[in-house]
């Protein structure tokens, strides 16, 4: 239907003011980019932004804390764990995959416990699938350290009780349940709560990312933070081990730490093939197959949005364009590589200081570091480091628990590559174009913030940065960030005793009625 003149005229005036305000938008989008952009020391060349002199010395330093600082003690009211005779019944669960998603499997365990009123028991690690050991998590953990912590949290025991039935006595059995990939709070205190209260005991396995991420409680986020940061501590000797490497390697001076994540699993997840051998590719595609999901990935349509991990070679091209120089120490925590001495020669070649547990660690390591033990070595190592570096960051990696940790652990410098960013500049210089290379990558590596507090934007994990809900400001204008009182922990138990006092009371109680009844 053709429309007149006038009616023509009247949808362009309609039509003005949204115009105006997407030119709006965009000139605000513009300033903040650019303003942003110019606090990061980045200034206007002839055709693109140049990256001025940046001293790669200031790196050694922790991130600039802009005032804050780690705290995840309760800021309001924190009622004690319910007793013995409170409890709603006992939660088992089963955290499965590596080192980080055990880590934040467990803390969701604490979490899931506390808001169902349960008991815990002691989370079991599912090491004989991924690692091939049986350390679990005593093997792993300070226990006593790990319950002592979170006693003004949840009640946790090693086992579920004993119960007497038909004048037998046997293990209470926990109902087998498997949860939703991250399920909502409301999971818990209905569907698991209904079964726990009808059997006494529930089962959550897998239990890998089985509670959402995301929860709307300030208070429980800081739990999962005084568990993964204050509770979550290893054993002794792996504590040990640790502080020995470290000091080893700062004995010289700084070490960076890398995480080197160009390992079978890794590569035939991301699908990426081209690289390797004819040999190679099939192993890595016969291994997909059997793990993965079916899909067709494309190498070069992955590396373009950034999902292949960097290689060994890249790497080292990223930090000589940073201008670190080859007399730099790094520590490189990495399962076996694949495709082996082929793709860390030419790293060696730029960067000769190349150690790990084995080569650093004090005289030979026992047999069971080569499992999740040297998994919780390399994590203590990369924690202490004076820069880490991650080359791939994806949800479920060792890298990403470790990015928080190092943030909450006073905003120690942490370098992030933006694969997505560097993939096109790699290519060019594949392809011969390597005119200002160097200056290029240095671009994408100076505009981060460092390790330094910032705004989570998805798809970021809480547990890769839990700011601002695991922080705090001492003269904060926001109500919300201030920080607890000195005296937090007196308070917390001064409520934890007088709860227990009571419970003995009721308890004398008891003891004395049936005494009196019995006489």
């Amino acid at each position: 239907m053709r429309r007149g003149p006038g009616e023509a005229l009247l949808r362009g005036r309609r039509r003005a003011p949204a115009r105006l305000w997407v030119a709006v938008a965009a000139l605000v989008a513009g300033t903040i980019w650019l303003c942003s952009s110019s606090s990061l020391g980045l200034t206007r060349g002839a055709s693109y932004y140049k990256v001025q002199d940046v001293d790669v010395n200031k790196l050694w330093r922790t991130a600039d804390s802009n005032g804050w600082r780690a705290s995840s003690a309760p800021r309001s009211y924190w009622p004690p764990p319910p007793t013995e005779s409170e409890s709603n019944g006992y939660l088992r669960v089963r955290c499965n995959g590596g080192l980080n998603q055990q880590r934040s499997a467990i803390c969701n365990a604490v979490v899931a416990a506390r808001i169902m009123n349960a008991t815990l028991v002691l989370p079991e690690l599912d090491t004989n699938s991924f690692w091939r050991d049986e350390s679990g998590f005593v093997g792993i953990y300070d226990v006593p350290h790990f319950i002592k912590t979170l006693k003004y949290d949840v009640r946790i025991v090693m086992s579920v009780p004993e119960i007497t039935m038909n004048g037998k006595t046997k293990k209470l059995k926990a109902h087998q349940i498997r949860p939703p990939r991250d399920a909502p709070i409301t999971w818990y205190t209905t569907v698991a709560l209904e079964k726990m209260k009808k059997y006494g005991a529930v089962y959550l396995t897998p239990f890998s990312h089985r509670l959402a991420e995301d929860i709307d409680d300030p208070e429980l986020q800081r739990l999962r933070c005084r568990v993964n940061y204050h509770a979550l501590r290893f054993k002794p000797n792996i504590m040990k081990i640790s502080s020995e490497i470290v000091n080893k390697l700062r004995s010289e001076g700084h070490f960076m730490s890398i995480h080197l994540r160009f390992e079978m699993d890794m590569l035939a997840f991301a699908g990426c093939f081209d690289i390797f051998t004819p040999k190679e590719k099939i192993i890595l595609m016969k291994y997909r197959k059997e793990i993965f999901a079916e899909k067709r990935l494309v190498h070069r349509e992955r590396r373009i949005i950034g999902k292949c991990p960097l290689t060994p070679e890249e790497v080292g091209l990223i930090l000589r364009a940073m201008r670190f120089d080859n007399t730099t120490r790094i520590y490189l925590a990495s399962g076996e590589l694949f495709g082996g001495k082929r793709f860390m020669k030419p790293f060696k070649a730029l960067f000769p200081r190349l150690e790990n547990h084995s080569t650093v660690g004090p005289g030979k390591l026992e047999e069971n570091t080569r499992g999740l033990a040297g998994s919780a070595i390399d994590y203590m190592v990369c924690l202490l480091s004076d820069i880490f570096i991650p080359t791939y960051d994806g949800p479920s990696n060792f890298a990403n628990n470790l990015m928080g940790h190092r943030l909450y652990y006073g905003f120690r410098t942490t370098i992030t590559p933006n694969r997505k960013a560097l993939a096109p500049i790699f290519m060019d210089r594949e392809a011969g174009r390597a005119a200002g290379f160097d200056e290029r990558v240095r671009q994408v590596m100076f505009n981060t913030h460092f390790g330094g507090p910032h705004k989570r934007f998805h798809p970021e994990s809480f547990y890769t940065n839990s700011w601002p809900e695991c922080f705090c400001q001492t003269n904060a204008r926001n109500q919300a960030d201030r920080c607890p009182p000195d005296n937090i922990n007196d308070v917390l138990e001064s409520q934890f005793q007088s709860v227990e006092d009571m419970e003995e009371l009721k308890s004398a109680n008891m003891t004395d009625s049936a005494s009196q009844t019995e006489g």
